[in-house]
């Protein structure tokens, strides 16, 4: 689904086989909505353009969706009842997907990755550590937003929105350390920004780094292999934050990364434009040169 997404990125921002966008972002909105539903979102927030593709995006999703409703709901007519008993089942506290430390896998880095396997650590009750997720990437998400729509698009500056909203949509809700890949959406505003130089070159390039580094298969069976078995405390304060540092750091990787490269989105200057296209000295002294 992270593929789908990158290539439908691709297709929008370089307004090619524009339709093949639509189609594959369709497809990922349609089966993993807790990947795409960000990338659509920044299109419908990005201009008249772009708005009509996620507006058409999401008109392909619904008829799909609507069709395999109908088709499968002959077949199977139990299936939503059915569907909310197994996501129930597995969310519930000592399930697999519970992020609390009553979770039923093993107690690895790499077991989930939202912000609610951070903030449970410290109080394990579901009305606690989800309203706090959603006031923190809520009010980064709004501050998003606003950026977005108060704007003028460039792909400069797309490439900035879609490095901030990558690491916040692995935030809001459940996610495991597979998903990270959609952190491939910040390479290209690191690069960006590295080829500019600067310290906010080294800064993206660091963020960036952090998060591809942590979310990865080596890096993380190494640190379930030296906590696998804590010989900690983990009751007391001092523990706790040593149990969140040693086996849950992805979450406040994350947080940090979205939050530099929101910082560096808002205070771009509206004016940018993708630095591989040239500027306009450029143009004239081309222009001189053939003649």
């Amino acid at each position: 689904m992270i593929s789908l997404c990158v290539v439908a990125i691709w297709c929008f921002l370089r307004n090619r086989f524009v339709w093949t966008g639509i189609l594959c972002l369709a497809v990922s909105l349609a089966l993993k909505p807790q990947i795409a539903c960000m990338v659509w979102l920044y299109f419908l927030l990005a201009g008249a353009a772009h708005r009509k593709r996620a507006l058409k995006t999401l008109l392909v999703t619904a008829v799909s969706g609507l069709t395999a409703i109908v088709w499968i709901t002959p077949i199977a007519a139990n299936w939503i009842q059915e569907l909310h008993s197994n996501l129930a089942a597995i969310s519930a506290p000592g399930g697999i997907n519970d992020p609390g430390p009553t979770y039923g896998g093993p107690h690895t880095a790499g077991m989930v990755i939202h912000l609610q396997s951070v903030i449970s650590v410290f109080r394990d009750d579901p009305r606690i550590y989800n309203l706090a997720t959603y006031v923190v990437c809520g009010v980064l998400l709004l501050l998003w937003s606003f950026v977005t729509m108060l704007s003028r698009f460039s792909p400069a500056r797309a490439t900035l929105a879609l490095a901030a909203i990558a690491p916040l949509t692995l935030l809001i809700t459940y996610h495991r350390s597979y998903d990270a890949k959609l952190l491939l959406l910040a390479v290209p505003a690191c690069a960006m920004l590295w080829a500019e130089g600067g310290s906010t070159g080294r800064l993206a390039l660091v963020a960036t780094t952090a998060g591809v580094v942590s979310t990865g298969d080596y890096p993380l069976t190494i640190l379930y292999i030296l906590t696998a078995n804590p010989h900690w405390d983990t009751a007391g304060l001092f523990g706790k934050i040593l149990t969140v540092v040693l086996t849950r750091p992805i979450p406040l990787i994350l947080l940090a990364t979205g939050i530099i490269y929101l910082w560096l989105y808002a205070r771009r200057d509206p004016a940018d434009v993708a630095p591989l296209l040239p500027a306009k000295s450029d143009k004239r002294s081309l222009v001189l040169t053939r003649s």
